[in-house]
Formats: structure tokens, C-alpha cells, sequence
């Protein structure tokens, strides 16, 4: 396999100049330029992204750490990133938190993957935290101290707003979205309205929930502890959240789920049970994920653009990574939800598909 060295002798220049020319950190006559990228293309060369990582602060990979990369709401997400990463000329290195690993687990393993990152020398991180800047400062300011001492490692949050910590995010206001969700099956006539809820430990699922009680007592209408099911935002604890609340709670006639995926399982619990959607009970999920506007009936929910939340954030961070300013002000973009009427809570409604975000 050829080495820098190699391609230095093919090109009759010395090694510096090759790594000025790849790495674009030095001013390289056109000429000296095109020898250099002829010897490449001729000895076919790859750079070896660690070992320039090792040598410079100018990487060209960055790592972005999910919350649960085996949904349907993070590959288009990710999708995002890449376009991004793809036109930059970027790598992007994934580690996912599991949250299903539980409460300390989740949050272990999320500071896990940080390390992991810092010691592969990326040149920024993209993250979507279980915990938030309010459950646990001493954890961010220990981390933002631990990117000092990695060269200062631009950190860009998406999901949530870290600004308060001095971290520029992308985020969505989870709070308001559930609000509407919950407000849209009031507005459809819905006076018993059950919440499934994702993993607890996490903060935007705690938003959401409360999103949902406020909704609820704005509009007078009491909520009961039977009245909220715990699921883990997998279509399997949608199933079984369905079945809990049916059999406990009797008389619901609306159901929010904090996720499509749950809200997709709970449409096979009612075919079973012979609960007719949307005639005996509305449902509505939250991201619009593609699945949601292909099934029978079609879900309503809460778009949320995932792609678009991707590129944002990549945008963000390549900001920071190739234009470092000294007390740069940091940065937050709200990324707005709204609400997509389906069949599921609307009887005859047309199809809003959202196929590709």
C-alpha cells in the first residue's frame, strides 16, 4: 500500500508539500498542486484518517452519538448529517446510547461514548442526550472542560437545547408539540385521553408528558395514574401499552402515544380487540415517521423534520470546526413541529405521506 512517502517521491516534491496539499493547511502553487493530486489518483492513495487525526487539529471526522439509532426517527436523522458531511468532504463516526439499557445504563453509556470519541480525535461531536442541562449541570460543565483539554472539541446538541451550557443546539420544543397533539383529539370531540409515554429517564419524554397533563387540564379534563402507560418507544411496548390501558381504563376514547413506532403496535392490539380506529377510539403519535402515512388507517401526528434537524446541526458544527472565533456567541435553532390529520383520528381524512423526511 503506498504511504505519503511515495506519493511525495511520484510527484518530485517533499512530504510537506503533499500534506499541505491534502490536508489544505498551507498555500500550494497550482502546479505543485496538480503533480501531487496526479501522483494520488496514479498510486491510488487513501489518506488514513487516524493517523492524520494524530497529527492535526483540522480532522475531517466527526462523531455523532444517538439515543436509539435502531428507530425509525434517527436514520433520516443521520441522512441529514451525511448530506452534509458527504458535500464537506466529512467522516462520521456513530455510537448509539441504547436507552434501553435503563435510567443509569443509558447515561453510562452516553458518557462512554464521548470518551470514545475524544480519544479518537474527532474534530467535533453531534449528540442527542438521555439527561438534560438542567437534571445534571456538573455533568455538562465537566464535560464541556473535558473538550477543552481535547482542543477544544466543538459540541452541537440536537433534540434539545444546551445553550445554558454554553453548547450550540438544534432543538424542538417537545413541551408545545405534545400540547397540540393533545388539543387535536380534544378538538375531536375526545373527553377520556390516555398518554404512552417513552423510556421515563429520559428529559424530552418527560416533557412530553407534562406537555400532555397541562393540555389535558387546560381543556378540564381529569388524568388518572391508570391513564398513562409506560412504554419504551418500541412497537412492541405500543402493543402491550394498548392492551394495559383497554383492559384498565375503561371508556378511553383518545390515545397520544410519545412515539409512531408505539402507536403503530397499539393499531395491531386494536385490530385484535375489535376497537375500531377512529370510530371507537383516536389515536394520534409524534415525529411522522414514513411508516405512519402507509398503514390502515394512516397515523395523525407531529412532523417533526428530521433531516433538515440533521443538516442544521452539521452545518453548525462544521462552523465551529473550520471557523474557531474566541468567545463566539453560541448558537441555538428551533426546529418547529406541526400537526398532520390522518385517518386515525380523523374519519375521511386525506393522506399527508411524508416519505422521504
Amino acid at each position: 500500500m503506498p504511504n505519503i512517502k511515495d506519493v511525495a517521491k511520484k510527484a518530485g516534491v517533499s512530504i510537506s508539500t503533499v500534506s499541505n496539499v491534502l490536508n489544505d493547511t498551507k498555500f500550494v502553487s497550482e502546479e505543485l498542486k496538480k503533480k501531487v493530486q496526479d501522483a494520488v489518483q496514479e498510486l491510488n492513495y487513501k489518506v488514513d484518517p487516524i493517523a492524520r487525526n494524530m497529527k492535526t487539529r483540522k480532522t475531517k471526522t466527526i462523531g455523532l452519538i444517538t439515543a436509539d439509532v435502531c428507530g425509525l426517527f434517527y436514520p433520516f436523522l443521520i441522512k441529514g448529517v451525511y448530506e452534509v458531511a458527504n458535500q464537506r468532504g466529512y467522516q462520521v463516526m456513530i455510537c448509539d446510547s441504547a436507552g434501553e439499557y435503563g435510567e443509569q445504563g443509558a447515561i453510562e453509556r452516553e458518557k462512554e461514548n464521548f470518551d470514545k470519541m475524544f480519544a479518537n480525535k474527532v474534530g467535533g461531536i453531534i449528540f442527542a442526550s438521555v439527561t438534560s442541562p438542567h437534571m445534571d449541570k456538573e455533568y455538562w460543565y465537566s464535560l464541556k472542560k473535558k473538550t477543552f483539554q481535547h482542543q477544544n472539541i466543538p459540541l452541537v446538541s440536537i433534540e434539545q437545547d444546551f445553550s445554558e451550557v454554553g453548547i450550540d443546539s438544534v432543538y424542538f420544543d417537545c413541551y408545545a408539540n405534545s400540547v397540540k397533539a393533545t388539543e387535536h383529539l380534544v378538538e375531536c370531540g375526545c373527553k377520556k385521553i390516555a398518554h404512552v409515554t417513552g423510556p421515563v429517564f429520559s428529559n424530552v419524554v418527560k416533557e412530553r408528558m407534562q406537555g400532555y397533563r397541562d393540555a389535558m387540564k387546560k381543556s378540564g379534563l381529569d388524568v388518572k395514574d391508570i391513564m398513562i402507560a409506560y412504554g419504551d418507544y418500541t412497537h412492541q411496548s405500543g402493543y402491550k401499552a394498548a392492551k394495559t390501558l383497554i383492559q384498565n381504563a375503561k371508556g378511553l376514547d383518545g390515545i397520544f402515544f410519545a412515539n409512531d413506532l408505539m402507536a403503530l403496535g397499539a393499531l395491531r392490539a386494536f385490530k385484535e380487540l375489535n376497537i375500531r380506529i377512529p370510530e371507537d377510539i383516536k389515536i394520534i403519535g409524534y415525529d411522522n415517521t414514513f411508516a405512519s402515512g402507509l398503514v390502515d388507517p394512516s397515523l395523525s401526528t407531529i412532523h417533526i423534520p428530521k433531516r433538515h434537524t440533521g443538516k442544521l446541526a452539521m452545518q453548525l458544527l462544521v462552523d465551529q470546526i473550520e471557523n474557531p472565533v474566541e468567545n463566539r456567541k453560541v448558537q441555538k435553532i428551533k426546529v418547529e413541529g406541526r400537526l398532520v390529520v390522518r385517518q386515525s383520528t380523523v374519519s375521511g381524512a386525506s393522506d399527508d405521506r411524508v416519505l422521504a423526511d
